[in-house]
């Protein structure tokens, strides 16, 4: 049996992929109401420490969105929940999916952007990225628009993500809750 193989024949996901999803969901609730605040009040302190952590904690959502990426290549991932219509089996897999292009893209798009908008992105004050691109306007205005779009989309997928999640857990009453969370919890 391969890793992949072994990997489908479980009914929940490692421990690694549990951990991973669970951090990036905490900075995911944090990152999008920050982005929406930061770019809603006016100039200042507040707004300056709000744009760094939103850069520092999206270039740690890229960081873990690959390492996710590359685990779930590497060691696969449990198949679908029993009992899911095909429906079901494609909206997960395509939400799944969309959110790892998301999660991977948007961290590119806004390093990209402040590239181009000539901003420093510095990350928790350890290091600083490089610009990636020549400072200009309509440039960055492009990539502002794009990750504008990309920040509805995730945040439209991560409540359609969290719904289903509800609904499986309160109307059907299954496992796939359980699947993301440790054992020890009793699922």
């Amino acid at each position: 049996m391969s890793i992949n193989d072994s990997a489908l024949a479980t009914t929940d996901y490692s421990v690694w992929s549990k951990t991973l999803h669970w951090i990036t969901a905490l900075i995911i609730l944090f990152i999008i109401p920050a982005g929406i605040v930061m770019t809603n009040i006016g100039e200042g302190a507040l707004q300056n420490n709000l744009y760094n952590l939103h850069r520092s904690f999206g270039v740690l959502v890229f960081a873990i969105a690959l390492a996710r990426v590359l685990i779930r290549i590497a060691h696969g991932a449990p198949g679908p929940a029993a009992g899911l219509t095909a429906f079901e089996r494609f909206a997960s897999a395509f939400v799944h999916y969309a959110m790892y292009v998301l999660l991977l893209g948007m961290p590119i798009g806004g390093w990209l952007m402040t590239s181009a908008y000539r901003v420093d992105v510095s990350v928790f004050g350890l290091f600083t990225l490089p610009h990636l691109i020549a400072q200009n306007e309509e440039t960055f205005k492009f990539f502002q628009r794009m990750h504008f779009i990309g920040a509805i989309s995730l945040t439209l997928l991560v409540l359609m993500h969290i719904g289903a999640t509800i609904k499986h857990t309160f109307i059907n009453k299954d496992t796939v809750l359980w699947r993301m969370l440790p054992k020890s919890w009793g699922g």
